[in-house]
């Protein structure tokens, strides 16, 4: 957790296999899981890797979008960038506490995912029904760690390539604070 209220939520949608990316890119072609992904996200401040943002091409509308990046050169117009994770996550506080909102979302990709896993309060993980090849993935939750508390089934609605399932799931104990 970042703060005393703050939550970071990773939004994630995995293959069954684990994957989540290929060439920087999402492997299957979900209109609406894009839908709920907006919804999800809507009006709260997403942290996101360079080439994560680069993939989607452009802050999405109704979201701070804080661009983490070591690229020195790297500046897009309408986005935070930010050169370490942690400013990224003060960043994301600021523009949460601005909105009146409790949660920073943090949308990929898998480097970004694996430098804040300790600090994840909470997972919304789409599990999309195909076995694509790819280059990035994401673990299943440790159930050490995670405990699902919902699970949502989706079949395919026009142009989905597939049904999905959207589980959520919670750290069984709290961060602390930071220090």
């Amino acid at each position: 957790m970042t703060g005393s209220s703050m939550k970071l939520v990773f939004v994630v949608a995995r293959a069954r296999n684990g994957i989540i990316g290929r060439d920087g890119a999402l492997p299957w072609r979900l209109p609406s899981e894009l839908k709920r992904f907006k919804s999800t996200t809507w009006g709260r401040p997403m942290i996101m890797g360079r080439k994560t943002f680069q993939s989607i091409g452009r802050p999405l509308p109704g979201r701070d979008t804080i661009v983490v990046t070591r690229d020195a050169g790297f500046a897009a117009q309408g986005v935070d960038v930010a050169r370490a994770i942690d400013e990224a996550v003060r960043m994301g506080e600021l523009r949460a506490r601005a909105r009146g909102v409790d949660e920073i979302m943090v949308v990929g990709g898998a480097e970004i995912y694996a430098a804040l896993a300790d600090r994840a309060d909470r997972i919304v993980l789409t599990e999309v029904n195909l076995a694509p090849q790819g280059d990035a993935v994401f673990a299943t939750p440790d159930p050490a760690v995670w405990r699902r508390v919902s699970t949502e089934t989706v079949e395919p609605a026009p142009g989905d390539e597939a049904a999905y399932a959207v589980h959520v799931y919670e750290r069984l104990t709290p961060n602390p604070p930071p220090h």
